[in-house]
């Protein structure tokens, strides 16, 4: 009797897991324990009668001294743990490397023909596996050095060769950091500890069951072999239930009504539908949005990833929608043709929530009107679950920013006020009712429109905070977006504000408006907590992301950059983390 295996996992599988679980705590959603819990149960019902046929017939064994005693079908219980543990460990790795990526846009639909070529890498991965499986066989029949590579590869190739069938294309589309990385990284880790495991003789492989091969010394290349096979094992798994996911979430025509924990059996069901029944025009929806996103925010992108994926891709698709719009307006060559998107825009809300029109003239009245690049995101907005008014709203407030030219629509704070509700508090508004239509709560309809409401307001808070770091950045088009009768109250005209941006006057305003923006900010905070705690901490990122400029603003010396106070990726990490960690109330 001893205790070697279980100092092994006191010093290198336990505070592994201690230290990813911190790391990953404040995303941990429901489903990610769903995930994680179906994959151990997997992985230790797969793994136990296998090892005890190895053990039973001494492929491999533990000596005496250095377990502690207790087994279950002949297998030591440090070792029971050990299947729980690396499974824990690669899994909730997977979790971490794969949160920034949207999935779903990984997915591929269109006709036979074009997936032809993804076809016969299907098929090159299942002769490839199946070849692997009669070759260790082989093996395993010659009961030579062979025998415990076969046994590994026996056991493992036809796991292998399920979830290479039902996922492969994201197994070979996804980028490496969700596929190659989360199986290398724990591989060669536990490389090493295997490596001092078997030089201090914790357990140990027959001589004739081993071909006496060395990775390095001391590391069995059948070891080696072991870890390469059971980590690409997890993570074909967890890719596999994303797969299964991505399908399952991603076409509301498919299924209507998702379940948030699917069982395996509506797993497996999304995972055998053909590609060539999804729905292309949402996929395609999808994938501009993030792209689009990426491309104009990087942050932003990123940020998103800490929403729940239902709540991500309608997020995503109301950007897409916003920033199409945006961008219509202010790369439009005269103020003419910018009025003239404009009232497009009011004409495809007039068709997208008429309940007269049907889906297909709406298509065609967006396919005349608007721009191939702009289509998708205009085709794809949720507009099922969201209130024409906040829409109709922001496309006013693109009116109001038509109205710059040698002077300002904004006279006074009040105008400043529905400029922001118009272009800033709108957005915020439509993103909790989307998170209520999502995640419905026991609130009454009077109790969730005042949330709704305090979302305006935060809104509006970011929005000033966006004008107090622009100053100077407006001031190069030829805009100022402080009030004109605050320019009159610090002496200034509107042309001196454009050419003194920078001045102490100016400074002085810029505090001005920071002070109004954190008083709005203390009164609405409070309403975060009244949301589903779903998109509590994501939303909670969000806005204290953005008001850590505002704090930024209001220190000395604050760091410019293209005109704008920054704020140091390491703080924004920092207080992304703190409240992310933030209890829920």
């Amino acid at each position: 009797m001893g205790f070697d295996y279980a100092i092994v996992h006191v010093k290198y599988t336990v505070p592994p897991a201690v230290l990813l679980t911190l790391l990953y705590r404040p995303l941990f959603t429901r489903l990610d324990a769903f995930k994680v819990a179906f994959l151990v149960t997997v992985a230790v019902v797969a793994t136990l009668p296998w090892d005890s046929y190895l053990i039973r017939n001494r492929i491999w064994s533990y000596p005496g001294h250095v377990i502690a005693g207790p087994t279950l079908l002949d297998i030591p219980l440090e070792e029971v743990f050990f299947f729980f543990i690396q499974t824990y460990n690669t899994s909730i790795l997977y979790l971490i490397l794969s949160k920034p990526t949207f999935q779903p846009a990984f997915l591929r639909a269109g006709s036979p023909a074009s997936h032809a070529p993804w076809r016969y890498r299907r098929i090159a991965g299942q002769l490839l596996l199946l070849g692997i499986s009669v070759w260790g066989w082989q093996r395993v029949q010659e009961h030579g050095h062979g025998t415990y590579t076969g046994l590994i590869l026996v056991w493992a190739a036809p796991i292998l060769l399920l979830q290479w069938s039902l996922a492969y294309q994201f197994i070979l589309g996804l980028p490496l950091t969700n596929t190659l990385l989360p199986i290398v990284l724990p591989t060669i880790y536990l490389w090493a500890v295997d490596t001092l495991a078997l030089r201090r003789g914790t357990w140990v492989i027959s001589a004739g069951t081993k071909y006496g091969i060395h990775l390095w010394d001391g590391l069995e290349i059948e070891e080696a072999l072991f870890f390469l096979v059971t980590n690409t094992l997890i993570v074909f798994g967890q890719l596999a239930f994303d797969n299964a996911l991505a399908v399952l979430y991603t076409f509301p025509t498919l299924f209507p009504s998702p379940p948030t924990l699917p069982s395996p059996a509506v797993l497996i069901r999304a995972l055998s539908v053909s590609p060539v029944h999804y729905d292309t025009a949402r996929l395609t929806g999808l994938q501009d949005a993030v792209q689009r996103l990426k491309r104009k925010s990087r942050s932003f992108y990123l940020a998103s990833s800490t929403f729940p994926g239902l709540l991500r891709a309608d997020l995503l698709l109301l950007y897409s929608f916003c920033r199409v719009a945006d961008d219509l307006v202010d790369n439009a060559a005269t103020a003419d043709e910018a009025k003239e998107w404009i009232a497009k825009l009011h004409d495809y809300l007039d068709n997208a929530y008429s309940d007269a029109k049907s889906p297909d003239l709406v298509i065609n009245a967006v396919q005349v009107q608007f721009p191939p690049s702009t289509r998708s995101a205009l085709m794809q907005l949720p507009v099922a679950k969201l209130p024409r008014q906040p829409l109709q709203d922001l496309l006013h407030g693109f009116e109001m920013d038509l109205e710059f030219n040698d002077s300002s629509p904004i006279h006074t704070e009040s105008d400043l006020r529905l400029y922001a509700e118009r272009v800033a508090g709108t957005v915020a508004q439509m993103c909790i009712q989307l998170t209520y239509h999502l995640y419905p709560s026991h609130m009454t309809p009077g109790e969730q429109r005042k949330v709704v409401e305090a979302g305006n307001r935060m809104g509006v808070v970011l929005q000033y905070v966006n004008i107090a770091r622009d100053i100077s950045v407006d001031a190069r088009i030829g805009r100022v977006y402080l009030p004109l009768d605050w320019l009159r109250e610090a002496g200034l005209t509107y042309s001196q504000a454009l050419d003194s941006s920078q001045d102490a006057r100016m400074e002085s305003l810029r505090t001005r408006l920071l002070e109004k923006a954190f008083a709005l900010y203390e009164g609405a905070k409070g309403a975060i907590e009244c949301l589903p705690v779903e998109a509590r901490g994501p939303i909670r990122v969000a806005v204290e992301s953005y008001i850590e400029i505002g704090r930024t603003l209001r220190q000395d010396g604050y760091t410019m950059k293209a005109g704008r106070a920054t704020v140091p990726k390491w703080r924004r990490l920092l207080v992304a983390w703190r409240t992310l960690n933030r209890p829920n109330i």
